[in-house]
Formats: C-alpha cells, structure tokens, sequence
C-alpha cells in the first residue's frame, strides 16, 4: 500500500523548483497559479535566497505548488493514503480531491500571510531537538515555556516558542537530546502564537465547498483518517494552532499497512523520518525530476489498497 506524503516548511532551498519548470506544461502551470495568488512562484523557487523564502508568506504557497507540480509529473496515480506535514496537509487536501489546486493555494496564500502577521507580533521560532525521550523532553519544554509543536516521531521532536525561551533551551538541552537545529521558518507555529492567524483562515475557508475524500486522509491532528470533507477543511483551519503529530501519523500508516512512501517535492524530510520511524517501508524522495523513474517504479510495486 503506497502513502503519499507531503513536506512543510524548512524543507524549501533556493532554486528548488528550476528544474521542475523544464517538465512538459509545468512552466505554464506555476505560471497559472502564480497568477491566481498574486505570488509570482517561478521567482521564488529558482532566483529567490535563503532568506527570501525562509518567509512565510513566500514559503508556504512555493511548497504546495511544488508538491502538486511534482506529484502530477508521476502521472496517473492512486496511492492508499495521503497525509503532509504542517502546511503539506494543504497539498495532501488537494491530492484527495477535498480541495482542487486553486483552491488549496489561495487558502494556503491567505494561511501563510496571516501567520507572517502572526509572527510580526512577538519575535518567535521553532528548533528541532534531535535524541532524547519524548516523556522527558516534553515536560522540560513546558518548563521552559515551549511548546512541543511538532512531535515527528524517531526521536525528533521540534521546540517552539519565543526566540529569549529558543536560546534557553540552547543553554539547557532535555536529557538524551543530542542537538538542537533552529529552524528555517519564520515564527513558532503551531503554538498559540499564531491564535490570530486562525481567525483569518476561518474566514477564507467559510467561502469554500470541500469535497468528500477520493482517497484516505490522515490528519496531522490525531493520526486520524478522515472521511468527510468538511471535517478536513475545519482540521487546516486549526491545524495552524495546534501541534502536528506526525508520529500519530505514521502510526496510522503501520495500521493501514504501508509498504512503500513517496515524498514529494521537495522530499527528503519526511522519507528521512520514515526510514527510522517505518523499518520495511520502501521510500522515494522526489528532490529533482530525475526521482520520478525511481517513483514510478515504486508505484507500479505498491498498488493502492
């Protein structure tokens, strides 16, 4: 049974998207949702910096694009379950029909603008803690005033809170964890530092009608596979507060009984957790085009249950 899943922020480089854009029809894709977000999409993901989309406003819809360019480069496909990390539950709506590609982005827009707002208001951000118990690291993180914002199983778990309560953690590691990452992101998401931006997302998604899932779902909230359409719309829309579980995720994964997960562009974060976290699963990193061979070999392997 085949998963296909997808990144959230951190996972973007400068110029991961230029050689996408040599795909037959792939240019004229991301220059049609370019327009429809008012971002322009090929800038950011072939001449952008580091820092440029290290923004949140700019980071957020450059990965959902990337992800759904990616995934339709593999063709037609039906995998037994989807799922993303974070702002990659966008992409994952859309690869189950919830959402068609539009209007994942717009929401996603809208999602990434009002969290950069969010995060204007304190100075936040988010590190990862690599090793180390989640029984021990999670209460030393409440200790701190963090918050455990992504628990990602394989002993990653990501810290996420005021950058004053960041560099006390720097100082002050939970026994059992080897090293603390600060992270390519913008602000602490997933915290109640971007209560305000959930206002905002409720807002733009009262104006959309979701569909009912073509295929299983799994949500970051609970690991949970959710059915109905309206359910999934109002999951994003909290999501954006509320710590992602992508541990319960793959736990959802083990059950349904995943023999193989593609990642899509740009992979190599989730694939990496994978490895660790689902002995026996076979995985695929979509990072160039030149993984879609490898992809579809696993797809044509692992035939959707």
């Amino acid at each position: 049974m085949l998963v296909l899943v997808a990144p959230g922020q951190g996972a973007q480089t400068p110029g991961f998207l230029t050689p996408w854009l040599d795909l037959p029809g792939a240019a004229d894709r991301i220059a049609a949702w370019s327009d429809a977000i008012g971002l322009d999409l090929v800038h950011y993901g072939t001449k952008a910096d580091a820092d440029e989309i290290r923004d949140t406003a700019v980071a957020q819809p450059l990965l959902v694009a990337a992800g759904l360019l990616s995934a339709a480069a593999l063709g037609d496909v039906t995998p037994g379950a989807v799922a993303g990390h974070s702002v990659g539950e966008f992409t994952a709506a859309a690869f189950a029909g919830v959402l068609d590609d539009t209007a994942a982005l717009r929401l996603v827009r809208t999602r990434g603008l009002a969290m950069a707002e969010a995060a204007a208001i304190t100075p936040t951000g988010m590190s990862a803690l690599l090793g180390g118990d989640p029984e021990v690291t999670v209460p030393h993180l409440e200790k701190l005033g963090l918050t455990a914002a992504n628990v990602n199983g394989a002993g990653q778990i990501v810290a996420a809170g005021t950058l004053e309560q960041l560099a006390a953690l720097d100082a002050d590691k939970p026994e059992g964890v080897r090293r603390v990452v600060a992270l390519k992101v913008a602000g602490a998401f997933h915290t109640h530092h971007m209560a305000p931006a959930v206002a905002k997302l409720q807002e733009a998604a009262a104006e959309l009608s979701p569909a009912e899932p073509s295929v299983r779902y799994v949500s970051n909230k609970d690991g949970q596979v959710v059915a109905d359409g309206a359910d999934v719309l109002s999951r994003l829309v909290g999501q954006v507060a509320s710590p992602v579980r992508w541990d319960l995720c793959m736990e959802t994964f083990q059950e349904l009984g995943a023999t193989a997960l593609i990642e899509v562009c740009p992979g190599g974060t989730l694939t990496g957790i994978a490895k660790r976290a689902l002995p026996g699963v076979a995985t695929v990193a979509l990072k160039t085009p030149d993984d879609l061979d490898a992809a579809r070999t696993l797809i044509a392997q692992h035939a959707a249950v």
